[in-house]
């Protein structure tokens, strides 16, 4: 079970990923401790896209948010197309940091099971979580029992960036683990990024936007 919030555009029908892909250069941000089962949903789309590229972290067991960004920041620029990014876990976060400069190259972001870094020493510094409106079209897919991130602040993360949030019921991290391989929901709501015009970037939020004050009901 799932719920969506926002006016979000599935494609229904047959599934034309693959001609999606080729159409545009798909970036997959893993999460900092990968995606390294094979049976991961991000390695199978990356496996079947002929453009898709994978996103390496230099410093995958001990990340820093200077380094991460410095590599992704170089592979969104030296792409000759559009850029779609598909995160997940810190890689959302790490999309979130993105310079405008840079991210002015993106055409739309899936982004599904953020973190909090300020859970976890190892992924501190990717903290204060920016809350900038992103400046191209995202959908963000949460678990109501995510253990690396309370599914409220995730909807927080949403409204901030001007996300479309997908919430879904149970399924835990949305990894392999909990049960999510080649994911046919995630990738109707990845096909959905490019489905009619992208809408102009979130009016910026005034100085009191934060995740604790969206988190509260």
């Amino acid at each position: 079970m799932f719920v969506i919030r926002g006016r979000l555009r599935t494609i229904a029908g047959s599934d034309h990923f693959q001609s999606l892909v080729s159409r545009f250069h798909t970036i997959f941000v893993p999460d900092w401790h990968g995606a390294a089962d094979a049976g991961h949903w991000q390695r199978l789309w990356a496996a079947e896209g002929q453009d898709g590229q994978w996103f390496t972290p230099p410093d995958e067991s001990t990340p820093h948010r200077d380094v991460w960004l410095a590599a992704l920041e170089a592979q969104v620029l030296a792409a000759k197309d559009p850029v779609l990014l598909v995160a997940h876990g810190l890689g959302c976060v790490a999309v979130s940091h993105l310079s405008m400069r840079v991210a002015l190259h993106v055409r739309g972001a899936l982004l599904v099971a953020p973190c909090d870094p300020e859970r976890r020493a190892q992924i501190s510094s990717f903290a204060p979580v920016p809350h900038d409106p992103l400046p191209y079209r995202s959908v963000m897919v949460a678990s109501s029992n995510d253990p690396h991130c309370p599914v409220r602040l995730a909807g927080a993360y949403a409204r901030a960036w001007g996300s479309e949030f997908v919430r879904m019921q149970n399924a835990g991290h949305i990894d392999h683990a909990s049960g999510h391989g080649p994911w046919p929901l995630g990738r109707a709501l990845f096909q959905s990024l490019t489905d009619g015009d992208v809408p102009a970037a979130a009016q910026p939020p005034d100085s009191s936007f934060t995740a604790e004050r969206l988190a509260q009901p």
